[in-house]
């Protein structure tokens, strides 16, 4: 049996919904800002309305974007920017590969070795999958902080590069001694190594600056997670659409949800 849409009771088509959350998370714009360039088009939508959008489909869009992804380089570069919620500074931590493309991210209360730990873990089985291979370690994703499965990651990974973050090399140890992290893997403290990621860092900070801070770890996990997917289309990340080309970037997300482009 066909699945059902996952527009299905919605007041607006599809085609009107997956245009507000396409530029939300592609552009610096406010809900407020969009509800005015609806109204320009004719068209009433609520600022909360477009809010309660994101919220429902940001992650879904994500989740269809994850099969699709090309595989990864073997050097990381993993690094730490700074996100606030409710006047409280989070940590969301973030990986690309050598050539700039998004491997992983977390969004942590935390930045100690655990919560290290367990980005490296989540970015560990993103790359398994990534490679169309057996994801040997979901068990210990889906408990990040239980690391007694001594089975080994199936990976390329040749070099993973931080800062000075001295959680960095404890998690890196925990992760070997557990058997997830195969012992060849290098870790580079090199500042300047990690350049490419804190360049990479802008685009996020850019998208939430016009919001100006989330009211919520939930909300502000699930709206990270449309600008992260819709980061890695930007950046022809997924297969059969290229960097640059936005109209074949439009066409995917329609595909991804199954609606006429």
């Amino acid at each position: 049996m066909k699945n059902a849409s996952p527009f299905k009771w919605r007041h607006f088509e599809a085609a009107i919904i997956l245009l507000c959350i396409r530029w939300y998370l592609r552009y610096s714009l406010s809900y407020r800002d969009l509800e005015e360039m609806m109204l320009e088009r004719g068209l009433h939508v609520d600022h909360t309305t477009i809010y309660r959008w994101v919220q429902k489909y940001a992650p879904e869009l994500e989740k269809r974007c994850r099969p699709h992804l090309k595989a990864y380089s073997d050097s990381w570069k993993v690094d730490e920017t700074y996100i606030k919620i409710k006047k409280v500074w989070f940590y969301l931590y973030r990986a690309v590969d050598s050539e700039g493309n998004t491997i992983e991210f977390l969004l942590s209360p935390m930045r100690d070795a655990e919560a290290a730990t367990r980005f490296f873990c989540k970015a560990l089985y993103s790359s398994a999958c990534s490679t169309s291979q057996a994801c040997p370690v979901a068990e210990q994703v889906a408990q990040p902080t239980a690391l007694t499965d001594t089975t080994t990651v199936t990976s390329a990974l040749r070099v993973i590069n931080v800062d000075k973050n001295a959680a960095y090399p404890r998690a890196v140890a925990n992760l070997k001694a557990a058997g997830v992290l195969p012992e060849h893997v290098e870790l580079r403290q090199v500042k300047y190594l990690n350049n490419l990621i804190e360049q990479d860092h802008r685009f996020i900070k850019r998208l939430t600056k016009p919001g100006m801070g989330f009211f919520s770890f939930e909300t502000a996990s699930r709206t990270l997670q449309g600008y992260e997917a819709y980061n890695m289309i930007r950046k022809g990340q997924l297969q059969r659409v290229n960097k640059g080309d936005v109209r074949g970037q439009v066409a995917l997300v329609a595909k991804l949800f199954e609606v006429a482009a």
